[in-house]
């Protein structure tokens, strides 16, 4: 095997700010991999400035960028290995992206487990942000559906579950790349009749109105999601509509699709429209933003049951246009996402006032509901509501803004998503996520020399700082959780409780059982 020789690339995140340069090596091969990381680890001139893997780029900030140092592109690591269509276990390369799955599977009766806004993700990238979908009040985040993976770390190349090392499993998921390079993972995907989805959509006149819908009816429905107004104000602040469903089984749909099965099940993408060139900045401001908004709200049913929805559109409508981010202009944008516990839904109120108040053109604004999270240090979800804004750079005192932010929503208890983040403190950071010396102390087992780096790693102090001196010297580099620590238990999910034919999760087992692999 050759030696792996890069080329030097400006890299951003998918908001298009704060671009730096690496050296990009493609990862032809497994074995790449592990060649990348000991070339990362000799630097040069006895300096080195690591490694980072990189999936699509869909991560908004600097998760994957690595200035000065490499970047493994991991998309080349895209072959499928196994799959089981009796059980819906597959095991594939971590540069698979999730709709190359869905392409592949949803025909055959198998959809995945989570997926986010964008099907545009890696399996590695899925597992690195432990992704979170509109079914995280059923189903969780996404590495609560793998099963292993295989993990290619400064100190050797393991293959880890939540039995094996669980502490190095849960490190990882959400870890942003920095305990390991993921080459492939198996996953338990979830069995579905057809690619379509029964949808129930409603206006709400106001924030406290869609609070309270989604609050008492969401356990009723698998996927939920609100998109708010961020510019409405006084009684009609946070007017929404709300979108809840759940997969359609073949009798469900109406007589076009249930008389032809193949189409029912067809999962074909399209790409309806492309942004060509990046307009000037401004385009999206309070006035065009307002304008879209209106429309949106006012063509959305204000009461309407079990309408057939293909995926594709349910789950990533902005998929459709391709190039969309360059919408904000040259200058990019920011997405803040934050979640508070139920007991602070209040913090979503004051953040949508600010908006509002400020006229801040937030073209795209969705609340959601998390269940119980993963116990991952690092793993963004936890029980209460989560918010995601799309905010354009511009405006001269966002940062004072969203320091401002940050600080409300430490208070409560909450936290940002770093797979969306490209910008919060060191400190905030550190207010969020209490338990980042458990994260840095498995780091130091694996990466005892710091060779996994990134720019997202190095701002919030998770390539630089020790580990605890107590907790660093007490561990021990084992293969697992060991019989005299068992991992600890998983608090239950709620799941949809379909009481009509609308909203159950599909009964009949997939279509032809049988077993590829490549």
């Amino acid at each position: 095997m050759s030696v792996p020789r890069g080329r030097r690339a400006l890299l951003t995140g998918w908001g298009r700010t704060a671009p730096t340069a690496a050296e990009v090596v493609h990862a032809v091969h497994p074995h790449i991999v592990d060649q990348a990381l000991g070339m990362a680890a000799k630097g040069s001139g006895g300096r080195t400035r690591g490694i980072v893997a990189r999936g699509l780029g869909r991560s908004y900030g600097d998760a994957a960028q690595n200035a000065g140092g490499a970047v493994l592109d991991a998309t080349w690591l895209d072959a499928i290995h196994q799959v089981d269509l009796a059980s819906g276990v597959i095991t594939v390369g971590a540069g698979v992206s999730l709709q190359t799955l869905m392409e592949r599977l949803v025909p055959l009766g198998w959809f995945v487990p989570v997926t986010p806004g964008t099907r545009l993700v890696t399996v590695g990238g899925a597992i690195a942000a432990d992704i979170h979908g509109k079914n995280h009040h059923v189903d969780g985040g996404f590495c609560s559906h793998v099963l292993e993976m295989t993990l290619v770390t400064p100190t050797g190349t393991t293959t880890v579950s939540p039995a094996s090392d669980h502490d190095l499993f849960w490190a990882t998921a959400g870890g942003m790349g920095l305990t390991g390079v993921i080459t492939r993972a198996t996953l338990q995907m979830t069995p579905v009749e057809t690619s379509y989805l029964l949808v129930d959509t409603e206006r709400a006149p106001d924030l406290d109105t869609v609070m309270d819908k989604m609050l008492t009816g969401d356990d009723d429905y698998r996927y939920s999601v609100a998109w708010i107004d961020c510019q409405s104000t006084g009684s009609r602040l946070g007017r929404s509509v709300l979108t809840r469903g759940d997969h359609a089984r073949l009798e469900d749909l109406p007589d076009r699709l249930r008389l032809a099965p193949d189409r029912a099940r067809a999962f074909v993408p399209r790409t309806l429209a492309r942004v060509p060139i990046t307009p000037p900045s401004g385009l999206l401001n309070p006035l065009t933003v307002g304008a879209f908004n209106e429309f949106w709200f006012r063509k959305a049913p204000r009461h309407q049951v079990a309408k057939p929805h293909h995926m594709t559109g349910f789950f990533h409508p902005l998929d459709g246009v391709g190039g969309w981010n360059r919408l904000y202009g040259g200058r990019g944008f920011l997405q803040y996402q934050f979640v508070v516990p139920d007991r602070h839904g209040e913090t979503v109120r004051r953040v949508i006032e600010r908006l509002s108040a400020l006229r801040l053109a937030s073209f795209l604004a969705v609340l959601k509901r998390f269940g119980p999270g993963d116990p991952g240090p690092l793993s963004f979800p936890i029980a209460g509501w989560t918010l995601a804004l799309d905010i354009p750079v511009g405006f001269d005192r966002l940062d004072v803004l969203l320091d401002e932010f940050d600080q409300e929503v430490a208070a409560a208890g909450g936290r940002i998503y770093l797979a969306k983040d490209s910008r919060v403190s060191r400190p905030a950071f550190r207010a969020m996520y209490p338990r980042v010396d458990e994260w840095l102390a498995v780091r130091a087992r694996v990466d005892p020399d710091g060779v996994l780096q990134s720019d997202l790693g190095r701002r919030l102090g998770l390539c630089t700082d020790p580990p605890p001196p107590s907790t660093a010297s007490g561990r021990k580099a084992r293969a697992g959780a060991g019989p005299d620590r068992p991992p600890p238990a998983r608090p239950p999910r709620r799941k949809a409780t379909g009481g009509t034919s609308r909203t159950r999760s599909p009964s009949t087992s997939p279509p032809s059982p049988e077993r590829t692999g490549s």
